[in-house]
């Protein structure tokens, strides 16, 4: 038998390339019979071992097997569902009598069972490594060599993993301190955000949840959680359970418990909770696999270890309430899971790679098909060949006026799931950018920014506020409001989802201001992957960096607009290139700002902030060479544009720098130093008040300081200085003023109210400054220094 057996493997071998005569059809049959011993089993399959040509038994157990090989002998396998496979029995074209007797599975689970472990150093001996690992493998092909390097095969000791499950970065020998909460009279115990001044390493379940052990390692390490879905802690599993997703596990799943009404697992049963297992009595052992032949030995086929139902209890989860892992139902919506036209998660996730042996052939492995040999290394979220094999990306670009208007596709092509899918903290960005000749990025016009969440830094890989587009789903923490959180243990809000659903598109369009002076334009656009937020990954030290999945560029002949740059200013320290406040004053200068025949009602100011968020400017004074205006005061600080629009049209447009403060104070003179454009108040000591200003004009821009009496004792003496992008301020102490060198005490800094975008901030002058004469004033707002400006005290 077991020399019949290695010339049937050696045959099997060779087939393809020089004995393909050997499948030619004889025209010769093999009759027999399939029972269970004593009655007859009808549908049984009965196989030539590890080829296609199979036949099913009657209603009497009986079959005829025909399409035979052009070989002496053959080996014969028998199945059914229910039973364990019977086999290998020898046969010989035109042999008839041939009989099997089946033998049934365990009709029970037993959860007495002792799990057998994968690894030979266990010293069982049943182990899979025995078998199904090569001795010194290279390349992996086996299905134990391939699990170990697969995701599935370190779940149990994936750092990534542990370090979300106790709050710690990726080394673990750094944690966040224990979640703070606080008393609701409504609520009860509610947890606050993390403290700012404490170390953070992001959060973790242990941290939200030190008493409990959780139900993570349901997924994460089945065999050990199967008896304890919800008291099984990762940090103390020993033996076979911390194999993670063992391979004794999976080959005693039997079934999946599904709702009948959706087709997904019910809710709140991740994992262990929703697998049905055959683990067999003492003395016996049972196998699951995904063939019909498999002999001899404790065997049998279960259909479901070729369908897509068999990944439906771990990549389907809810947690209080909120879909957080649904990969399988994507796929269960999606056109992919059409069961003739459709793929399995299978398909893509253990792709046949030419392997043709399941175990070790000195172990009995017997040659088959590389399209039945199914991989056990399964691609996921950090393989990059998958990942770009499963989005499409197409630019359309072309000059429209005084703009480059750029069209994006991304589309879903070959994911059977929205991708990005499962784990919540995975994003993908789709990066914009126009160039000119001399690689000078393009002023972006509108369309679309990628979200803060894709780095809000100076680093080359923070694409926040870029043209792009973000793609994620976006959880909120209920109570402490964190976003994005993949902190899914405890309560949270899906904000949005952006993701993309298989076989769909994501469009978006942009608009650049072509170069000054024409040229090629060169549009790019990428495509990146992230297993985690930027946030997180810093946090969490995962320091995993961006695949690319897609990258694309097309070039565009621009001729150069008819508009002309813009000077953007502060008002106050007149100022180029400096730094601007949400709702301060600024001014903005041109040519042909304003229409002729609609004068200022023509003309707009528009801000577009880092966020992509367009607001218009409050107008305080519009020519056609020269606009006055307050900043929209919820504008996001960081890169912003600025627009003219006359008459609907494009006048102009330029970037400016937005911040929380950006402080400068007005001169009587109208210039960026000169007298201040101050008042003073003397306050006598009978409470009596007078108010004066700091300054004097002869003529309008002809100013000088006018002299300022220290009040003697009893009697006190304030100055208040007007300026712009001072209301911002952290707090009043991050409002710091010194005269002549002398720090003075700050009563009060923020909006004037009166005044659009006016500030005000009040000091009292001491008796020390009595005598100073002309003495420069200097303000800091949040350690920035506004202009200096001068007053006189005698």
């Amino acid at each position: 038998m077991r020399k019949r057996r290695l010339i049937w493997a050696l045959a099997s071998a060779v087939l393809p390339a020089t004995l393909s005569w050997l499948l030619a059809d004889t025209g010769k049959v093999i009759t027999g019979v399939v029972t269970d011993g004593a009655q007859p089993v009808s549908g049984a399959v009965v196989r030539v071992q590890a080829t296609s040509i199979s036949t099913t038994t009657n209603g009497r157990g009986e079959f005829t097997l025909g399409g035979l090989p052009n070989l002496p002998a053959m080996p014969l396998t028998a199945w059914a569902l229910g039973y364990y496979i019977a086999g290998p029995v020898t046969a010989k074209p035109s042999d008839s009598g041939i009989s099997f007797a089946l033998r049934k599975i365990p009709a029970a689970d037993n959860p007495s069972y002792a799990w057998a472990s994968g690894l030979s150093s266990a010293g069982q001996d049943v182990n899979c490594q025995n078998c199904h690992a090569d001795i010194q493998p290279k390349s992996p092909q086996l299905p134990f060599d391939e699990w170990q390097l697969d995701a599935h095969g370190t779940s149990a000791q994936n750092r990534r993993f542990l370090s979300m499950y106790n709050g710690t970065d990726l080394s673990g020998q750094n944690q966040s301190p224990l979640t703070r909460y606080v008393y609701q009279r409504d609520y009860g115990l509610v947890p606050l955000p993390p403290d700012p001044n404490a170390p953070y390493y992001g959060p973790g379940f242990k941290l939200d949840f030190p008493q409990s052990a959780g139900n993570c390692a349901a997924c994460h390490l089945p065999a050990a959680a199967v008896g304890a879905p919800y008291d099984t802690d990762p940090n103390t599993v020993t033996g076979v359970g911390r194999e993670s997703v063992a391979c004794d596990f999976c080959h005693k799943v039997w079934s999946v418990k599904l709702d009948p009404s959706t087709g997904n697992p019910y809710p709140n049963t991740p994992g262990v909770l929703s697998f049905e297992l055959r683990r067999p009595p003492a003395g016996q052992q049972f196998f699951a696999g995904p063939y019909d032949d498999v002999g001899p030995g404790e065997d049998t086929l279960s259909p479901l270890q070729n369908q897509s139902q068999i990944c439906a209890p771990c990549h389907f989860a809810q947690f209080w309430g909120v879909q957080i892992y649904n990969s399988f139902g994507e796929w269960l919506a999606s056109p992919y899971s059409d069961p003739v036209k459709g793929q399995t998660c299978q398909d893509c996730h253990m792709p046949h790679r030419g392997a043709t042996l399941p175990a070790r052939a000195d172990k009995g492995g017997i040659v088959r098909d590389p399209k039945a040999v199914f991989s056990h290394l399964m691609p996921g979220a950090k393989d990059q060949s998958l990942l770009e094999s499963v989005a499409g990306l197409a630019i359309d670009a072309h000059q429209s006026g005084a703009l480059i208007h750029v069209t994006v596709t991304v589309s879903n092509d070959k994911a059977g799931h929205h991708i990005p899918t499962d784990h919540p903290s995975r994003n993908m960005l789709l990066i914009v950018s126009a160039t000119d000749s001399g690689n000078q990025n393009l002023l972006s016009l509108d369309g679309p920014v990628v979200p803060s969440w894709g780095g809000a830094g100076s680093a080359p890989e923070d694409y926040g506020g870029k043209p792009g587009r973000g793609f994620a789903k976006i959880l909120e923490q209920l109570w402490t409001e964190v976003a994005p959180t993949a902190a899914y243990w405890s309560p949270t809000v899906l904000r949005e989802d952006t993701r993309i659903p298989a076989l769909s598109k994501d469009v978006s369009e942009y608009d650049f201001l072509a170069p000054a002076t024409g040229g090629a334009v060169r549009v790019a656009a990428k495509l990146v992957f992230r297993r985690a937020f930027r946030q997180l990954s810093s946090w969490k030290q995962w320091n995993d960096p961006d695949i690319l999945m897609k990258q694309s560029a097309v070039s565009v002949a621009a001729t150069a607009p008819s508009i002309v740059p813009l000077a953007v200013v502060h008002a106050a320290t007149l100022l180029r290139n400096v730094l601007l406040a949400p709702g301060s004053i600024a001014t903005v200068y041109g040519t042909g700002l304003a229409s002729a025949s609609a004068g200022a009602g023509g003309t707009r100011v528009v801000v577009r902030d880092q966020s992509g968020a367009e607001a218009d400017a409050n107008l305080l004074y519009v020519s056609s060479g020269q606009i006055n205006f307050v900043l929209p005061g919820g504008a996001a600080v960081g890169n912003a544009v600025l627009k003219v629009m006359r008459d609907n049209q494009l006048a102009g447009a330029a970037q400016i720098l937005l911040a929380s403060v950006a402080p400068g104070l007005f001169t009587a003179n109208g210039k960026e130093t000169g007298p201040a454009a101050a008042m003073v108040l003397y306050v006598a000591a009978d409470g009596s008040q007078t108010v004066v200003p700091a300054f004097t004009c002869r003529t309008a821009g002809n100013c000088d300081t006018a002299p300022i009496s220290i009040q003697p004792e009893g009697a006190r003496t304030y100055l208040s200085l007007y300026g712009t992008g001072i209301r911002g301020v952290s707090s009043l102490a991050g409002v710091k003023v010194t005269i002549g060198g002398t720090s003075v005490p700050v009563l009060s800094a923020g909006a004037q109210m009166q005044y659009a975008g006016l500030d005000q901030v009040n000091v009292e002058l001491p008796s020390s400054l009595a005598g100073k004469g002309a003495v420069p004033v200097i303000l800091f707002a949040d350690r920035l220094a506004a202009n200096a400006v001068l007053i006189n005290v005698r």
